[in-house]
């Protein structure tokens, strides 16, 4: 249910405003930490959780648009906030509760490995998301399968798109495994500073400052967070 909620807020929420969309969903290892500290008492640390702050003002920095003017502007879109919200909230459940599942040796072993186990939540979210695909775009799909049949471009990138999804969510399972669901919310928040930075280089359109300063703060920030504990450890045990 998670899973299925997840991608659908996060679909309708681009659907508003994508630009104030994608700083709202950068908030997503906030609430994955709030989430695991009040339901599953599994809180970061407190070095882990400064450092959140960086990464996700790194990602809406990159996001903000520089008017003609100079100044920076940001459409508040209602529709992006209630539904990237939804999507942040469903996706921190969606860790914390896949978390458990493979920490349950006996859940494993029945399901023989973490690709069922993400296969078993895919199928049940389709099935899941299909009435709300005809309850909000059901007048569009006589013309959809039109398309389908008559566009092999169409027919190639509905395919390339789901497997590249798929394997992306298969390996982001297999990341929370050895990690945690603050952790992954956070990987998932650099992913967005990825895709700009790629995206940029396969259209050539060159990156603003912003988007350069932005990715660059929230990539330090990554690394940071994935480091910060095992970096002061290692220097209070020299100084002990």
């Amino acid at each position: 249910v998670c899973s299925a909620g997840a991608h659908a807020a996060t679909v309708f929420a681009l659907g508003g405003d994508p630009l104030f969309g994608q700083i709202v969903k950068a908030g997503e290892p906030v609430l994955a930490a709030l989430v695991n500290t009040v339901f599953y008492a599994t809180p970061p640390t407190m070095n882990k959780a400064l450092c959140l702050p960086i990464i996700v003002g790194g990602v809406a920095f990159a996001s903000l648009k520089k008017g003609l003017d100079g100044s920076y502007s940001l459409k508040f879109d209602q529709t992006a906030l209630m539904f990237g919200m939804l999507a942040n909230t469903f996706a921190a459940f969606k860790g914390s509760e896949n978390k458990k599942l493979l920490s349950d040796k006996g859940i494993a072993l029945r399901y023989g490995g973490v690709g069922n186990q993400f296969a078993v939540t895919q199928i049940m979210g389709f099935f899941l998301l299909l009435p709300v695909m005809f309850l909000t775009e059901g007048g569009m799909f006589t013309t959809f399968l039109d398309k389908l049949a008559t566009s092999s471009d169409l027919r190639f990138n509905l395919v390339m798109s789901g497997l590249c999804f798929y394997i992306y969510n298969e390996l982001a399972t297999m990341t929370l495994k050895v990690t945690g669901p603050v952790t992954a919310s956070v990987a998932n928040t650099a992913k967005r500073v990825i895709v700009m930075v790629y995206m940029a280089a396969v259209t050539g359109k060159a990156l603003t400052e912003e988007q350069k300063i932005g990715a660059g703060v929230a990539i330090c920030g990554v690394l940071l967070y994935s480091v910060i504990d095992d970096l002061l450890k290692s220097k209070k045990t020299k100084l002990s």
